[in-house]
């Protein structure tokens, strides 16, 4: 702050910038599931995804696709996140390190891009050039496979760019969830994250021909 200031005027600089980010900071919260866009992997593979009343219930029979939604600008600096999820029939276990036969009941995406990069990205309404940006970071917060969790894997589809975090194992149930995005980031990547652009939701039982239910409700940043 500039030291020419008078001491008056320099708190009333420096309680707005305090007031800024809180106010920044307070509009962090819940992420309505309504108007979230649905891509599918395979022309003929789609997932039942069923948004409303801060739920998002999902069904699969041998299918797999994504939900997603942008993510506002006065949220892209969330470092955590929270939420609850059920499953009440699940794919087998499953190898996350490998392209087919990963299946896995549900995953939460989170997709970081720099700061200069996400302005320049404002306007993108494809997920799929987000995830193939060069640029993007991917936390994906699994439930399923056949690995323990807190393991970090190597994402088979995104390269160094994407990081599986094992949250559940295959199985059913019913849990909540905090994730540190922060912390998992630079756990994963080694730098502190960007932008935060993107949340996209996926359910997957195409390669084992299963069938999965499930839903999750309340997914909230901070």
């Amino acid at each position: 702050m500039p030291s020419h200031l008078s001491p008056f005027a320099r708190f009333i600089a420096f309680s707005s910038v305090a007031l800024l980010s809180l106010a920044t900071a307070a509009q962090a919260g819940p992420l309505a599931f309504s108007g979230w866009t649905e891509q599918r992997f395979h022309l003929f593979s789609k997932v039942d995804f069923r948004q409303g009343d801060g739920t998002l219930g999902f069904t699969s029979d041998g299918a797999a696709s994504l939900i997603w939604q942008r993510v506002a600008p006065s949220d892209q600096g969330s470092k955590s996140a929270t939420w609850a999820w059920a499953v009440t029939q699940s794919v087998p276990p499953t190898d996350l390190t490998k392209k087919g036969g990963d299946d896995r009941n549900a995953a939460i995406y989170f997709v970081f891009l720099p700061p200069e990069i996400a302005k320049a990205n404002a306007g993108s309404s494809n997920i799929r050039g987000l995830l193939a940006n060069r640029d993007a970071r991917v936390l994906v917060y699994v439930w399923g496979g056949a690995h323990k969790r807190g393991q970090v894997l190597a994402s088979p589809y995104l390269g160094a760019r994407g990081k599986t975090v094992i949250l559940r194992g295959a199985g059913t149930g019913s849990f909540s969830e905090t994730v540190d995005l922060a912390g998992d980031f630079a756990r994963g990547f080694g730098t502190a994250p960007g932008a935060l652009v993107g949340v996209a939701v996926s359910a997957d039982s195409d390669d084992t021909g299963t069938k999965l239910s499930g839903q999750i409700s309340g997914l909230a940043l901070r």
